[in-house]
């Protein structure tokens, strides 16, 4: 049978509060399941919802936070390490702003941040192998994001350098996880190193074409680039292991493009809306994603500049569960045909 995508699922990240029911791992999967979800995708950073360094130490924990999820009737789909894996390549232009996603007893120590960082990646591979996933998604991490613009000019060897140690940085974790026989599934995503297919082929390279260097298929990133998303899915489907459905919207006029001129969310022409309310084309994507057999989750990640979050979770379980194809077991025109006769097929192409 051919494969079916999964879902719908939700990112838990951007709904974990101070209040419940979103302030546990028990709540917030109840609540989750009320809106028809059917797979939760686990923020590891946040020690209300999960304990990453447990996780990695004890199965039994993971067997006991599988087992919450499957009370609900959910299933864990992915861990998130997207806030870690973003330290494992920090340029020094952003060692302030991104200390914020780290201990504060690593403020200021960039060298012990980094250190902490690929521990947690190694911490999420043993996680994820004791809670039998085959992916897991993250970010990348950049060195030569602020050189995306070639003036001045740049460098030679710059970006060839940077690639080199991101690859460098990156090959032990795709080996821990790849002894974990899971896959690592980068968000391609503008201020990480990769955030288009070219970045990505630079990176598979550097590495080595590492069987679990994947995707985590996010086409709101695209769609604000003006990249053509439906079209990606075709060059790079075998690398799309993972799948964020979110919206977005672009509304160039003459004042602003895609730069949108330091302009906050709300007025930028780039926008991240709620699912259905923006300009993505999901019946494309979808159709895509079951012509090529993709069969893991289609998860929900909730990031709109005007709508509130529980409006977007609800109406996105039912967006997800209308665009989910059950995939044909056979022809439309098998009706029309008949057994296979060699001898006709021979003489219809006039061959002896």
């Amino acid at each position: 049978m051919a494969g079916m995508v999964k879902g719908p699922a939700i990112f838990l990240a951007q709904f974990a509060g101070d209040a419940a029911p979103f302030n546990s791992f028990d709540s917030i999967c109840a609540w989750a399941a009320s809106l028809g979800y059917k797979g939760v995708q686990i923020p590891t950073w946040d020690a209300r919802l999960f304990d990453l360094a447990k996780a990695a130490q004890s199965k039994t924990y993971c067997d006991e936070i599988a087992g919450v999820a499957a009370s609900h009737g959910l299933a864990i789909t992915e861990l998130s390490t997207h806030l870690q894996g973003q330290l494992v390549a920090v340029n020094p232009a952003y060692d302030d702003a991104f200390d914020a996603f780290a201990p504060p007893e690593l403020h200021g120590k960039p060298a012990e941040r980094q250190q902490w960082a690929v521990q947690q990646m190694l911490n999420a591979a043993k996680a994820s192998r004791h809670l039998g996933l085959g992916a897991h998604v993250t970010f990348s991490g950049a060195l030569a994001w602020p050189y995306l613009y070639p003036w001045p000019q740049r460098p030679q060897g710059l970006i060839e350098t940077a690639f080199s140690e991101l690859a460098r940085r990156w090959r032990p974790i795709l080996d821990a996880f790849d002894a974990a026989g899971c896959d690592v599934c980068y968000e391609i995503h503008p201020g990480e190193d990769i955030f288009d297919g070219a970045t990505f082929e630079r990176f598979l390279a550097a590495v080595g074409d590492h069987k679990r260097c994947a995707i985590n298929y996010d086409p709101s990133h695209f769609l604000l680039q003006q990249l053509d998303y439906v079209d990606f899915i075709d060059i790079y489907h075998e690398r799309i292991k993972a799948f964020h459905v979110k919206d977005a919207e672009f509304n160039p006029t003459g004042r602003q493009g895609v730069y949108s001129g330091y302009a906050s969310w709300v007025e930028r022409a780039g926008r991240f809306r709620s699912l259905g309310d923006g300009q993505v084309d999901f019946g494309a994507i979808f159709s895509k994603m079951a012509q090529y057999d993709y069969s893991s989750w289609a998860v929900l990640e909730w990031e709109c500049c005007l709508k509130h979050p529980e409006d977007g979770a609800r109406e996105g379980a039912e967006f997800i569960s209308n665009h989910i194809i059950r995939v044909t077991e056979k022809a439309f025109d098998d009706f029309a045909g008949g057994a296979v006769d060699e001898a006709q097929i021979k003489r219809a192409l006039g061959i002896k």
